[in-house]
């Protein structure tokens, strides 16, 4: 019995929700028909029939297709009426990631979040806690002329990002410190009066915006991360070198905001001993120049 009640509910929900497509879509009934290959007396009873009984499968399908809506939608089982190409669509996004530091699209993401927890695996050193001239030395060589203001603004708004309201808590492989320290790989080439300002600009950072700021460092050989930012639960978004990959669906937020947080749980050096590593770096500079 209540097996031919779902039924007939389904049938009844059918009904309403084919009436609104077409409402909305601005069809007639006859244009429904032509668009659906079925006759018009077809779509007459199947937007006034009292039974139980649903359409078939290509029906359902074509009044779907032609009504810009999902056939999931229609026969009850979501209650999107988005397409699941749509779905996707909206959930994913690819924005190009261009090599600037004057990026509207982070600082769009950024502004959106503000308030909430940034979550953030850097692809080097986090750009918001670079001194001017490691920004001169990175970016230069792609800003040209343009570098000294394109940097000034940057300051501007990470000055604003800082003041956001918003937490941020950024995961670092020790290898990156470590190499910056030495000024070996991506590094090479970086004075050491330039390093020792830096991680001195970085001791400070991390002690006088603790708790707001919580840097953490862990073991790139037992844990790897790809260089994302968590937006609070609003979205992730992965750098993959030309471009952005950002997804806003609940699942995925989550999922990611997981795999940040077990590399904070797991670092080997918590936020707390930070600048006491820093310290430790800045000091073998000295003894080695």
């Amino acid at each position: 019995m209540t097996d031919k009640i779902d039924k007939r509910l389904r049938a009844v929900q059918f009904r309403d929700r084919l009436e609104r497509a077409l409402r909305d879509s601005g069809l007639s009934q006859s244009a429904l028909a032509r668009a659906t290959g079925v006759d018009r007396s077809t779509i007459s009873q199947l937007l006034t029939d009292d039974g139980a009984r649903l359409p078939n499968a290509h029906v359902v399908g074509a009044c779907a297709e032609a009504l810009g809506v999902s056939a999931d939608w229609l026969l009850s089982l979501s209650e999107r009426p988005e397409s699941a190409a749509e779905l996707l669509a909206s959930s994913i996004a690819m924005t190009e990631a261009p090599r600037a530091l004057v990026d509207e699209r982070i600082y769009e993401w950024h502004r959106e979040a503000a308030g909430y927890k940034i979550r953030h695996v850097p692809a080097t050193l986090p750009d918001m806690l670079k001194t001017r001239a490691v920004l001169e030395w990175e970016y230069a060589p792609h800003l040209g002329r343009t570098a000294d203001q394109a940097i000034g603004a940057s300051e501007d708004r990470l000055t604003w990002m800082r003041q956001a309201g918003s937490d941020y808590e950024i995961a670092l492989p020790i290898y990156e410190v470590d190499s910056f320290a030495k000024g070996v790989g991506y590094y090479e080439g970086l004075s050491a009066e330039i390093r020792i300002e830096q991680l001195e600009h970085l001791e400070r950072l991390t002690t006088q915006l603790y708790p707001r700021l919580r840097v953490y460092l862990y073991d790139a050989k037992r844990l790897y991360s790809s260089p994302l930012t968590v937006f609070g639960p609003l979205l992730c978004v992965f750098y993959a070198g030309s471009h952005y990959m950002a997804f806003r669906d609940r699942a995925r937020v989550e999922t990611y905001t997981g795999h940040f947080d077990r590399l904070v749980r797991e670092a080997d050096i918590t936020a707390r001993q930070v600048p006491g590593r820093l310290r430790a770096l800045r000091a073998q500079i000295g003894v080695a120049t």
